[in-house]
């Protein structure tokens, strides 16, 4: 493949990077992946695990439109968990350990083998860019370390931490996107030339240690799921080794080290200028915060099968070493333990998010398009959500294509896309069920069935995997047909129900209609037909469970969905009114200053956007609505 004329250029190694560059070329765009060690490609530089509650959900979605992350967490895992089992279906979340460097190693042999992406071994130093002759910015290629130039129709940032990157441990500062990478620096000051405004953001993590020093029998363990279950449906035979996890708990002597070491720490010193993610704060910090609690819960995750080394979650700091070295020997089960590298922090520049489209194109210059921390986010899920959806768009947009239609009520994917345009992101955002206000909906358990038709028009998915996934929606369809006509027979229990209205009923399952006690030999054989069928497509038992289960969530659901979506029914309404993009809001004198403000920086598409940026009150959505109709009778447009 040619390098001197290219479709996209994608920056960046880590997961919106791979995301991106293989959604673009495996939909045939000529692509070329930038990043500065391709063996390296898809490493885990902070803790060695995929999904968690709400990341979960991303990863599911990313898994049925054709994405990687969920294939790779499969094949290279060492512990599987579905988190919050005593919950509802809505809450519950795929969690897994991952062996950190056959990951990194998969990651990597799947960049470099897929046909129309060409890895580049350099460092970008600068960006390409133009102004057109109506004074729009254009991006049109990038440029590298040595002084090599590549050209590209359209380019994607997917820079992670590495943007002016600097790391503190106490009292030293190390300029680095992370330990052992260098620093850009020369982007930075191409965005601001561009007319980007820049932010800093900070996050960190915790010390390594090595497990054989570790006394784990004074520590609880936390073992996998027995039978564990895999992210991807494209999964079939599912047994991965799996290991212990440890729980410990810091005490009143670590506090007391943290407390008399605040002088040393950059988040107290004003040395690290970015605020970091409130939901993940370093432990100097939760000593800080919350003062009264008299312990923190630490996760001792193993960092893979053959490597010695255990990241401590919940221990993320920016203290010196010294200090880091007595915390932890503070705790019960780690008096002799020996740290194999510290933590440290890292301060970086993002692009707050009200400078992109919903395509995750930027404003300032047409053709850019940015995933991942440099957009504000914190994690690998929703760096790999981001980099599949500016992958996609960006190979769409070649052809003049509009852009993904994904919305807050069809997927975790669009919840996280709203929420960067319409939220001003002053911490590094991450996921929760909680930002999702259609949980009930955007399970788990249905992601196949809410992304199926997009899943299939993308054809990002290999033929079989689209095989499978097609029969899944006639399944569960042919399911949902024998539980409406089917009757019970047995009045004592109902009879004058469907079976569907009688499996409404809390504790009520398929396996008991199964059983044929509450009906004829026809439904069970019907049921099974439904299966055996979905099952000739390619399908196993564990995914033909996985349907049922599906079917079963969504009737007990069904109640809780409707009450919800007529709740929600205005809002949709909203998301329907388009806002004229050249309308200047700061004229609208009748809204409030804030939300002149706000729109005007922010400049959303429709008025459930308007409505979810934070500043804009219900009074001036009245405001605007009139504004715009107003607007519409003077220049022209739809009423």
């Amino acid at each position: 493949m040619s390098l001197n004329k290219l479709d996209i250029i994608v920056v960046g190694g880590g997961h919106a990077g791979i995301e991106a560059a293989l959604a673009a070329a495996r939909l045939g765009a000529s692509t070329a992946l930038v990043t500065h060690d391709p063996a390296e490609a898809g490493r885990m530089p902070c803790n060695p695990a995929i999904g968690g509650l709400g990341k979960g959900h991303l990863v599911r979605e990313i898994d049925v439109l054709g994405g990687e992350m969920g294939v790779a967490i499969d094949a290279t895992g060492i512990q599987f968990r579905i988190l919050n089992r005593r919950k509802g279906p809505a809450v519950q979340s795929p969690r897994a350990q991952a062996d950190k460097q056959h990951y990194q190693e998969r990651m990597a042999q799947v960049v470099q083998t897929v046909d129309g992406l060409e890895v580049v071994d350099g460092d970008v130093a600068g960006l390409l860019w133009r102004r057109t002759a109506d004074g729009e910015g254009l991006v049109t290629g990038v440029r590298l370390a040595g002084g090599r130039e590549l050209a590209a129709a359209k380019v994607i940032l997917c820079t992670g931490t590495f943007l002016k990157g600097l790391m503190h441990t106490g009292e030293n500062r190390t300029a680095g996107g992370r330990e052992g990478a260098a620093s850009a620096e020369g982007l930075s000051t191409d965005l601001v030339a561009a007319g980007f405004e820049l932010r800093r953001l900070k996050t960190g993590t915790p010390p390594r240690l090595r497990r054989d020093t570790i006394d784990v029998s004074r520590l609880q363990a936390q073992s996998g799921d027995e039978p564990p279950e895999p992210f991807s449906f494209r999964t079939g035979e599912f047994t991965p080794d799996q290991i212990d996890c440890w729980l410990a708990y810091t005490n009143a002597r670590t506090h007391e080290l943290i407390r008399a070491a605040q002088h040393r720490s950059p988040l107290f010193t004003g040395a690290i200028e970015g605020r970091g993610p409130r939901y993940c704060p370093s432990i100097e910090d939760k000593v800080v915060r919350f003062a009264d609690k008299e312990r923190h819960l630490l996760f001792l995750e193993p960092e893979g099968l053959e490597t010695d080394e255990v990241y401590v979650n919940g221990l993320s700091t920016s203290l010196p070493q010294d200090v880091q070295l007595a915390a932890v020997k503070s705790v019960e089960g780690l008096e002799r333990a020996q740290v194999v590298r510290f933590g440290y922090a890292v301060e970086y520049d993002s692009v707050p998010s009200w400078q992109i489209r919903r395509s995750l194109e930027s404003k300032p210059l047409s053709g850019l398009y940015l995933a991942g921390q440099v957009l504000g986010t914190s994690g690998y899920e929703e760096a790999a959500a981001q980099g599949l959806v500016a992958g996609l768009n960006a190979v769409r947009s070649l052809d003049d294509r509009e852009p993904l239609d994904l919305r807050r009520d069809t997927s975790y994917l669009g919840v996280l896309v709203d929420d960067l345009v319409t939220k001003d992101i002053d911490e590094p955002y991450r996921m929760f069920t909680s930002r999702a206000e259609h949980r009930l909906h955007l399970r788990c358990d249905n992601a196949e069935a809410r992304l199926a038709d997009l899943a299939l028009e993308l054809g990002l998915l290999p033929a079989a995997a689209r095989k499978i996934l097609g029969a899944r929606q006639i399944c569960s369809d042919r399911i949902e047909h024998v539980l409406t006509k089917t009757r019970l027979h047995d009045r004592d229990k109902g009879g004058h129900q469907t079976a569907r209205a009688w499996l409404k009923h809390p504790g009520h399952g398929l396996e008991d209609l199964r059983s044929r006690e509450l009906v004829g030999p026809d439904f069970a054989a019907d049921l099974e037909s439904a299966i055996a069928e979905y099952q000739a497509s390619g399908a196993g038992p564990r995914q033909a469970a996985a349907v049922l289960r599906q079917v079963e969530n969504t009737v007990h659901y069904e109640g809780y969905i409707s009450k919800q979506e007529k709740l929600l029914r205005h809002q949709s309404h909203l998301d329907d009114l388009e806002l004229p993009s050249a309308m200047d809001y700061l004229e609208i004198t009748a809204l409030s200053f804030e939300a002149r403000e706000k729109l005007q920086r922010v400049r959303p598409d429709t008025l459930g956007e308007a409505s979810r940026i934070d500043g804009v009150r219900a009074g001036d959505l009245a405001v605007l609505a009139v504004a715009v109709k107003r607007w519409r009778e003077l220049h022209g447009g739809p009423a």
